[in-house]
């Protein structure tokens, strides 16, 4: 499993492990173990009266959308509605079909019946076709771009009257992850917090610092120690299990991200503070890229890129204020960041 992982979506050993055996591990036992807590659920039964709810599955089948930069969500997103007695139509991401294999050796190797969990090889638009306008389609299980899950979602909705039922629709779409940093910070810690956030698994994931906000007072040595720790990262094929960067998931992804560092090279509202290079002749490989911006709203801070960029914004130490200690849960207010003006209503923020 871990070799199928790293040969198929680019993983280094580690990232692999991590992901396609212990993840996918808590995934399964965290299911049963939810899955038995739904069942508990009964309704009070008192003398001489027996009341029970009876937990069945969807009339249907549920429709499992996997992407590629996790195996274990591949895994999860089938069986966990087959746990619960539904038939699953699995379609992974088509740069991950390797390692959905062997997840299928495993169903079928620990006795999973034919037909519960099927898995298909086709592209997205002719799975749709045939899925959205069954009228057995009972549900989706999802995780992938905004963008495709606002579209299925639209999809679903239009074709209502030809289902059986009402589909249930759930699904996990993308983000743009932010670091916060306080002057009171420590920062080596928040060095070793951006270099490992942003660029594991070369920042392809929901999770990853995408953009961070740096007071001036720490920012010298929050530079110093991000470049330093960076240096020290190797980039290379997975066979080498010294490489900690590897290469990104495939062309489209690499022309995407590159893209984005050669618009900033350009830009005279942005610094390259380390990596900025990319070579696809052997690979598709993209340098771990630091950018520094005087432009909160610059295009990398707002859009998730999905790659290994990091874009950092520095702010002055005095626009950051606190709130009176009337409350117990301290508000912290930065100016001109995105999303977190100092003009925003007080209501949106904890």
């Amino acid at each position: 499993m871990s070799a199928a992982t790293m040969l198929c979506q680019s993983k280094n050993a580690f990232q692999a492990e991590i992901d396609c055996i212990c993840e996918l591990a808590d995934f399964w036992r965290y299911n049963v173990y939810f899955m038995q807590e739904i069942y508990k659920q009964q309704p009070l039964s008192t003398r001489n009266v027996w009341n029970r709810t009876d937990w069945r599955p969807l009339e249907g089948f549920v429709f499992a959308l996997t992407p590629f930069n996790f195996t274990a969500i591949a895994g999860n997103l089938p069986s966990a509605p087959a746990m619960l007695g539904n038939v699953a139509v699995w379609k992974p991401a088509d740069s991950q079909v390797y390692s959905a294999s062997v997840i299928m050796e495993i169903f079928e190797e620990a006795g999973l019946p034919p037909g519960v969990i099927n898995l298909i090889y086709v592209d997205g638009p002719t799975a749709g076709d045939v899925i959205f306008n069954h009228p057995d389609f009972a549900g989706i299980h999802f995780t992938g771009s905004t963008g495709v899950f606002q579209r299925i979602w639209k999809t679903i909705g239009e074709n209502i009257a030809r289902y059986k039922s009402y589909p249930r629709i759930v699904g996990e779409a993308g983000g743009k992850d932010f670091v916060m940093v306080h002057a009171s910070a420590d920062p080596k810690a928040v060095a070793v917090g951006l270099g490992r956030g942003a660029f594991e698994f070369q920042g392809q994931k929901c999770s990853a610092a995408s953009r961070a906000y740096v007071p001036k007072s720490l920012w010298k040595k929050v530079k110093e120690y991000l470049v330093a720790d960076l240096k020290s990262m190797k980039m290379g094929t997975t066979e080498d299990f010294s490489n900690f960067i590897n290469a990104v998931i495939d062309e489209k992804a690499f022309d995407k991200i590159s893209a984005y560092i050669a618009a900033a090279k350009k830009s005279d509202k942005v610094k390259v503070i380390s990596g900025g290079n990319y070579d696809k002749s052997k690979g598709y490989f993209i340098e771990p890229t630091v950018l520094e911006v005087s432009d909160p709203m610059y295009i990398t801070m707002c859009e998730e890129i999905f790659g290994p960029v990091l874009t950092i914004y520095v702010y002055e130490d005095k626009n950051t204020r606190k709130r009176s200690n009337c409350s117990t849960r301290p508000r912290l207010m930065h100016s001109r960041a995105p999303y977190s003006p100092t003009t925003a209503p007080r209501s949106r923020w904890p």
